[in-house]
């Protein structure tokens, strides 16, 4: 069973977290399953970027993104050539490191 490593995070997941992840589930997923209360502000259906995270290991493993959620990820905030949002990104057979950026798009247009 591929586990999921969560680096720490501030609000989210301050100690960070290893969990075991189910193959064929998506991150985000796994993620609410085991609380760590990831945002999804669209309920998982690809309409926006507030499940984001970046993929530290195993990237790869995961399924390929399609271009919907490629065209939303250029406007996520602090993306990086391995970030994907969590609830298009699919479990595959290897362990992930993950880290949860420190804001989502809301959180910055909040804060302006």
């Amino acid at each position: 069973m591929p586990q999921i490593v969560v680096l720490p995070h501030a609000t989210l997941c301050p100690e960070g977290a290893v969990i075991d992840a189910q193959k064929g589930k998506t991150v985000c997923d796994t993620l609410l399953a085991h609380d760590i209360e990831i945002e999804h502000a669209c309920e998982k259906s690809c309409a926006c970027t507030t499940c984001h995270v970046v993929v530290r290991e195993g990237f790869n493993s995961l399924n390929e993104a399609q271009e919907k959620e490629e065209d939303l990820l250029d406007m996520a905030w602090g993306l990086e050539a391995q970030s994907r949002l969590s609830c298009q990104a699919v479990v595959g057979d290897e362990d992930l490191v993950i880290e949860i950026p420190k804001y989502t798009i809301n959180q910055v247009s909040e804060n302006h």
